[in-house]
């Protein structure tokens, strides 16, 4: 049997599946409501798994995201929306940039219990500010082994 591809396969359900390429990305925009963050680590943890992340790394990722947005949340614009962006950088590394406009464009305070946590988990965590008062965290972290 040949499947669109024109590979041959001797079983008629024969899956093949499409490595990610370099660059990647994958923008996904939600309310800033904590209703939304389980899509969030969904997407997450497809995405990651698209990398082989291990399992312990995706639970890790998903997490940081979880926490990266519940910083963001508390201080959302009302009825503005959160943006995620993922881009794979390489082949095994995931970058993950999470935004929302907020009242006082104040970037999270790298001395507290959650940026310790994101840090812990994520590796490279980083944040910024633009003139909009858009604040933005970005993750990034490689697999096991690949730096």
């Amino acid at each position: 049997m040949t499947d669109a591809a024109g590979s041959s396969s001797t079983s008629p359900f024969a899956v093949h599946a499409i490595a990610p390429t370099t660059n990647d990305n994958v923008t996904v925009t939600v309310p800033a409501e904590g209703a939304y963050l389980a899509l969030l680590r969904m997407v997450t943890a497809g995405l990651a798994a698209r990398l082989d992340f291990n399992v312990d790394e995706i639970e890790d990722f998903k997490i940081a995201v979880d926490e990266a947005c519940a910083m963001l949340l508390a201080q959302a614009v009302p009825g503005s929306d959160v943006r995620v962006s993922f881009t794979i950088e390489r082949k095994d590394t995931l970058a993950i940039e999470v935004s929302v406009a907020t009242m006082d464009g104040q970037e999270p305070s790298r001395d507290t219990f959650s940026w310790t946590v994101l840090t812990a988990l994520a590796g490279d965590v980083d944040s910024r500010a633009d003139i909009e008062k858009v604040v933005t965290v970005t993750l990034r972290k490689s697999r096991s082994g690949n730096g």
